[in-house]
């Protein structure tokens, strides 16, 4: 099945042909860095990364640019109000960002970056707008005329008359047209400012990111993605005052997020309802969160509430005990053994219930390609990866007796699948940190302990077996005693 992809441009699903075959330039609308980011901007980070490892798993080489907004009103006054210079203020919440973000497990971008350092590229670009008669400057500023570019509205759907309305304009009677957006702000007092052919200033929220992309992308880009905010009017912008300067279309796929609600209401600084990515790791592993980030498809909006992390702590908890079983199970060399297992369900060795696993894995497979391929739906991925883990638990249940060496070749295959699968959505790693070696010790102390009630259960000394599932019970780890061995699992 081919990819689409719902292109806000056109408002419907297309099939997603790239510029170049087997590459994907893709830009990523970044945090403006004056505070930490919460869980509602990380959806939007988030998203972006599962589009990139997808992308990825279908054989595409991407490079991916998302920039860092060091230099805005916010920055300014937020900064002002501590008493810090705006490049204190972002170099902290850079370095926050990137910490939050990669424990997270949102993978760092080819290019991050930053309209401070891109100051000539910028000017540069103003400059061509403005020999082109589509930007004007007046006492130190420069905006660019909305009138000049026929296709102004295209992205956001809106007519002219009401291309106002939500647009980040202040009252200026000096402009020709209240639209009329500034690439460069002359400086005031105690701003940071640069050089440039229309004296001291800074440069404009949209002009930084056309500058940015075209620089590290080319003037053509593949996909353009960010939040539902910016499609008016800042990627609205974008598209005008790129596609003058370079006559060609600026982003051929654009995608927006949707937001995140919270009793109902966006969740927004504004709005003081929001909660620090950094505050919510401190009680939910990253793995939980992002469950939660894509348990809906990126276009319809999510919402939050008070059961929201711990049910997907529930989840990712069910999903781990299953690669903790599969583990258990004799396939702890999944990799060497899988490849024992063919592919034709009746070439397995022993119950039919193996061909019948085999059968699941696949189906998981296509079921999450199929979902992944129609515009990225992380929900019905989710869906079909649950679905398999619930057949391998009924799977294992029915397995008492040691499993043939064929049948632990099949669970290795499962196993494969399983991780690599939820590895593109970033909710389970094979990567061995320092939490997966806590949870392996854990892992190897709970089997100690497990063995040692079987040696008391072998003695008849009812008393200390029962002891010890009760204690463990009480610490919400359930044992579960077969005809030949004893099995452990966390919670439900």
């Amino acid at each position: 099945m081919a990819l689409k992809i719902y292109n806000s441009l056109s408002r419907q699903l297309e099939k997603f042909v790239p510029l170049q075959d087997g590459k994907v330039l893709m830009y990523s609308c970044g945090p403006t860095v004056y505070d930490y980011f919460h869980i509602g901007n990380a959806r939007t980070f988030l998203i972006s990364d599962v589009i990139r490892r997808y992308l990825e798993y279908k054989g595409y080489s991407v490079k991916l640019v998302q920039n860092l907004t060091d230099i805005d009103d916010k920055i300014i006054n937020r900064a002002n109000e501590l008493g810090i210079s705006s490049s204190e203020l972002t170099e902290k919440y850079v370095n926050s960002y990137f910490e939050d973000s990669q424990r997270l497990g949102i993978r760092l971008a080819d290019v991050h970056p930053k309209p401070t350092e891109h100051i000539p590229e910028i000017i540069e670009l103003i400059q061509t707008l403005i020999d082109k008669g589509v930007a004007y400057p007046i006492d130190g500023d420069v905006y660019y005329r909305v009138n000049s570019f026929d296709g102004y509205g295209k992205l956001s759907h809106r007519q002219p008359e009401d291309l106002l309305a939500g647009a980040r304009v202040e009252v200026n009677e000096r402009k020709e047209d209240p639209r009329d957006f500034d690439l460069w702000k002359s400086a005031k007092p105690s701003e940071p400012w640069w050089n440039s052919p229309w004296g001291k200033g800074r440069p404009g929220w949209h002009i930084e990111c056309s500058a940015m992309a075209m620089k590290h992308l080319g003037q053509t880009i593949d996909i353009h993605a960010g939040g539902h905010d910016l499609q008016f009017p800042h990627h609205e912008n974008e598209i005008a005052q790129s596609e003058v300067a370079t006559e060609k279309p600026f982003a051929r796929y654009w995608m927006h997020i949707a937001f995140l609600r919270i009793d109902g209401r966006r969740m927004a600084k504004s709005e003081r309802n929001f909660i620090f990515v950094r505050n919510a790791l401190e009680n939910y592993s990253p793995e939980a969160i992002r469950h939660f980030l894509i348990s809906a498809q990126y276009r319809h909006p999510l919402d939050y509430n008070a059961t929201s992390l711990k049910d997907s702590t529930s989840a990712i908890r069910r999903l781990n005990n299953c690669l903790d079983a599969l583990k258990m199970a004799g396939v702890e060399s999944a990799a060497e053994t899988s490849s024992t297992v063919n592919s034709q369900p009746q070439s397995i060795e022993g119950l039919d219930s193996d061909a019948s696993l085999l059968e699941s894995i696949n189906t998981m497979r296509d079921g999450f390609e199929a979902a992944m391929d129609d515009d990225f739906n992380t929900a019905g991925a989710l869906g079909a990866i649950f679905k398999l883990v619930n057949g391998v638990n009924q799977f294992l249940a029915g397995t008492e007796n040691q499993p043939s060496q064929a049948t632990k070749a099949l669970l290795g295959k499962t196993y494969n699948n399983l991780a690599e699968v939820c590895g593109v959505l970033g909710i389970y790693s094979e990567t061995q940190d320092s939490a997966s070696e806590n949870a392996a010790l854990f892992n190897q102390l709970l089997d100690l302990i497990v063995d040692l009630r079987q040696d008391a259960r072998n003695r008849k000394d009812w008393e200390t077996a029962d002891k010890i599932r009760d204690r463990l019970k009480q610490l919400d780890i359930e044992l579960k005693d077969s005809r030949n061995s004893t099995t452990w699992k966390i919670g439900n």
